[in-house]
C-alpha cells in the first residue's frame, strides 16, 4: 500500500484514525462495507467486498438523480436526503445488512446525520 505523506494536521489526525479502524472492519460478499468519504461539498459512498475487492456501489450527492432532489449536497439537510437515495439503491442491489466505516471522521454532524438516515429508511449495521 502506498502512504501519501500528509501536509495537513487536522487530517493527519483522520488518516490514523482510519487505518486503525481498517484493521478490524473489513466487509464481506453478504455484509459489504459501508465506506463513507466526507469532502467540503459533496459526501461519497461506497459498498465494498474487501474479500474478493470489488466495489459493488458506489454514490454520491453528486448524482444527477439525487442532484434532482436536493441541490447541494455539504450541509446536514441533504445528508439526511442522501441517507434515504443510499437505502433505495442499496436494495435495487440486494443489500440489507452492512458494516459501517466513517473512514476516520469523527462520528457527529453529516457523519451521524447519514448514518442515522439510512438506519431509519432500513439498512441494518
Amino acid at each position: 500500500m502506498i502512504i501519501k505523506k500528509v501536509k495537513n494536521k487536522a487530517e493527519l489526525g483522520r488518516i490514523k484514525r482510519h487505518y486503525r479502524i481498517r484493521k478490524t472492519v473489513s466487509g464481506t460478499n453478504q455484509r459489504p462495507r459501508l465506506n463513507i468519504h466526507r469532502s467540503h461539498k459533496n459526501l461519497y459512498i461506497q459498498f465494498i467486498d474487501d474479500i474478493s475487492s470489488i466495489t459493488l456501489l458506489s454514490l454520491s450527492t453528486n448524482d444527477k438523480e439525487f442532484k434532482k432532489e436536493c441541490g447541494f449536497g455539504g450541509n446536514i439537510a441533504a445528508a439526511k436526503k442522501f441517507g434515504a437515495y443510499v437505502y433505495r439503491e442499496a436494495k435495487k442491489k440486494g443489500l440489507e445488512h452492512v458494516i459501517f466505516d466513517r473512514s476516520g471522521y469523527l462520528y457527529h454532524g453529516r457523519i451521524k446525520t447519514l448514518a442515522d438516515s439510512v438506519r431509519e429508511a432500513g439498512l441494518k449495521f
